[in-house]
């Protein structure tokens, strides 16, 4: 099993990036949250987990253990494959995921496309005590740019067409969207394509 990957970076897309060990180039799928830390030619550590089908061999990273753990523990869940918990950890941390299920939240979860009543009652059910709640939030401020088209890039990367991408994200942003804001940006944007859906 593949716990971690530490090298450069050789490229960064919507939905994975390219690190390079060891003279490999590996691609791994990831979060708006992790893939907005990485920076092209920078030396990145991801802590992964290696999907397993029988045509293809899948790897996922993330910038921390608890956001892979949560990734893995959101799969022993019926019904949440690997892509379905990569889009509910674009929608929420691992803390709001953990504090939703604890809540028994399940309008929260349903936040997610996805995730309907079904899928979302039988994740509180199977999920309680597996999700580490919060300790103490922390966050780190990053220099103001204009990310816009990330987060566009990111919504057509989790199924959804140019034009709806582009007008989720007018819908929840008035102007430039900054670097670090990324990820909560996008997080809003599926909110509301979520709540959209029904």
């Amino acid at each position: 099993m593949i716990a971690s990957l530490n090298g450069t970076v050789l490229s960064v897309g919507a939905t994975s990036a390219v690190i390079e060990t060891s003279g490999v180039g590996h691609q791994v799928l990831s979060t708006p949250t992790t893939l907005a830390d990485l920076r092209h030619g920078h030396q990145a550590r991801v802590h992964t987990h290696l999907v397993v089908r029988e045509d293809s061999l899948t790897l996922f990273g993330f910038g921390t253990e608890n956001e892979r753990d949560t990734f893995v523990a959101l799969q022993s869940v019926q019904g949440v494959g690997p892509r379905l918990a990569l889009a509910m950890l674009s929608v929420h941390t691992p803390d709001a995921l953990a504090t939703a299920v604890a809540a028994g939240d399940r309008k929260a979860l349903e936040q997610v496309p996805g995730i309907g009543a079904k899928v979302a009652a039988r994740l509180l059910l199977e999920l309680g005590g597996k999700l580490s709640l919060p300790d103490a939030p922390g966050a780190t401020p990053a220099p103001a740019g204009d990310a816009r088209g990330q987060v566009e890039d990111a919504l057509v990367g989790l199924g959804w067409n140019p034009k709806a991408a582009a007008s989720a994200v007018e819908a929840v942003v008035d102007g430039p969207v900054a670097e670090a804001d990324v990820p909560a940006t996008l997080r809003r944007a599926l909110q509301t394509m979520g709540a959209k859906r029904g």
